[in-house]
């Protein structure tokens, strides 16, 4: 534009010839004669004109530019173009096999040109793509939503280091259409009983049951596609919509703006809650983080909602919301044999049960956290759940009785290995010559349902009285004891008759046994 105000200045009100302006501005003359002849057609079409002609002043004063629409492209040859042309086929054919995600991209064609020798740019490889394509941008409508009508779920995955080892794990976030109040808690695994159990304790949160809950493609939502268009729910969806009466929709297939809130709330939620802070000693205390992010997210005024805060317009679809039923049973029923190790194996992971057990056929009930025992519909045992791979996860008590038998076979035994410290200590120091008296204790506590720090509280009283004679006997007598006996304070220095009160104390025991 410098140049053209200096062309036409230096012509009309200086004076100058066009070889003259083109020798002193450096330019080729038919650029100067161009701009001059384009300036006196503008001029002579606003002097014609009856009326002043926004579109006649623009031409006059407008910014000159190459016209480059007719310019043909030297190394776009026909050959490229056909190889072009068969990627973009074959990534038709791929989508329509869903392998969308194994579709060449634009650079990935690019790179198989240079391959092929051909000396093109991306640029114009792109202009070509886009011109072949010609796709527009999708344009959506704004929804209006009435309380109570509307929640949107969906996974989220994150990546925290958890007592010390980092691990992926998953979010479940709800997200109300009206009011945007956002609900997140983690998970270990993506699957059913994660999926039932996020229901449960969001439904439990809120205090009601939304009318219509909104899930995209998932594998705990989704059992098969029926036709293109037509989704079969898995059994679990069914239940867990009959049992709290909410219906449900799924989203189209690549359609994350169908469910826009959550879509947006699992990035939001996940960077202000772990972005600048991914370490913690238990899933427990990341989800108490989680938690405390949610909440000040919810509390504060959002100009999304109008300028008003999410907890504030959940409190308006509450009352919208249906009745909260008693709490849903997420639990997943799976069957398992015990093998000879009187292990069952859940994931790749061994999980005991009682050892009359060997042989037989156990119902598992599968929680997020937990796996519960059955045996003929009777409980037997439950386990923490673990998601390690090929670990035994042993408990002492349940090998008691074939230990009775085999007491040999104790101390180099996964059972043993497995027990929490103190019991390794307890047998280690008093019982690692006699390992039949430390099951046949284990058998009292059990029998008794006596806790192993009581059989603990009586070694140490023991101690108290005489520390080289500590006996089962003599702990089982104090384990029955209801009034606490202690030993006597001796300021006495005469060794004889202090050995002679520990005896009478020892003997008035086992005759209260």
């Amino acid at each position: 534009m410098n140049t053209k105000q200096k062309i036409i200045l230096h012509k009309y009100l200086d004076g100058y010839s066009e070889r003259r302006i083109a020798r002193e501005l450096k330019i080729n003359r038919e650029t100067v004669r161009r701009y001059l002849a384009e300036y006196d057609r503008a001029r002579e079409n606003q002097t014609n004109s009856s009326e002043p002609d926004e579109a006649l002043i623009d031409e006059i004063v407008k910014i000159p530019k190459y016209d480059s629409s007719n310019r043909g492209n030297k190394k776009f040859i026909n050959e490229i173009s056909q190889e072009v042309d068969r990627l973009l086929q074959a990534n038709e054919e791929k989508r329509s096999r869903g392998l969308h995600k194994q579709v060449m991209k634009k650079i990935d064609i690019l790179e198989h040109l240079h391959e092929l020798g051909y000396d093109i740019g991306y640029t114009t490889v792109c202009n070509h793509i886009n011109r072949k394509l010609d796709r527009r941008d999708e344009a959506f409508i704004r929804q209006v939503y009435n309380p109570g009508d509307v929640c949107e779920f969906d996974w989220g995955e994150v990546k925290l280091e958890i007592g010390g080892k980092l691990q992926i794990l998953y979010m479940a976030v709800f997200t109300p259409a009206l009011s945007n109040y956002r609900y997140a808690i983690l998970f270990h695994r993506q699957d059913t009983a994660s999926f039932l159990q996020a229901h449960v304790l969001f439904f439990e949160h809120v205090g009601g049951v939304f009318k219509t809950m909104v899930y995209d493609n998932m594998r705990v939502a989704i059992r098969k596609f029926v036709g293109p268009s037509e989704k079969q729910p898995t059994e679990a969806l069914l239940k867990l919509s009959t049992y709290y009466q909410f219906h449900f929709r799924f989203c189209n297939v690549a359609s994350g703006n169908e469910k826009g809130h959550v879509e947006r709330s699992v990035e939001f939620v996940r960077r202000k809650a772990f972005s600048n802070y991914d370490r913690f000693p238990t899933l427990e205390a990341a989800n108490d983080r989680l938690s405390g992010t949610c909440n000040r997210i919810n509390t504060r005024f959002n100009r999304d909602n109008r300028g008003k805060r999410s907890i504030d317009l959940l409190e308006v679809e509450r009352k919208q919301l249906a009745p909260v039923p008693p709490s849903f049973d997420c639990g997943q029923m799976e069957q398992c044999k015990v093998d000879k190790y009187s292990v069952i194996t859940y994931a790749t992971n061994r999980y005991s049960v009682p050892d009359h057990l060997v042989g037989k056929m156990v119902d598992i009930k599968v929680y997020p956290e937990e796996l519960h025992c059955y045996y003929e519909n009777r409980k037997i045992c439950r386990h923490e759940r673990q998601y390690t791979r090929q670990g035994w996860y042993i408990n002492l008590d349940h090998y008691l009785y074939t230990l009775k038998r085999k007491p040999g076979a104790l101390s180099g035994s996964q059972a043993l290995a497995s027990a929490p410290d103190k019991v390794k200590h307890i047998f280690s120091e008093y019982f690692a010559d006699t390992p039949k008296d430390f099951v046949d204790l284990l058998i009292f506590l059990q029998d008794h349902d006596y806790g192993f720090d009581r059989a603990i509280e009586a070694i140490n009283r023991l101690k108290q009285i005489s520390v080289r004679d500590i006996s089962l006997d003599k702990i089982k007598a104090l384990c029955m004891q209801k009034n606490e006996v202690y030993a006597p304070v001796l300021n006495d220095d005469d060794q004889i008759l202090q050995q002679s009160r520990a005896q009478l104390e020892e003997l008035s025991l086992l005759l209260n046994y």
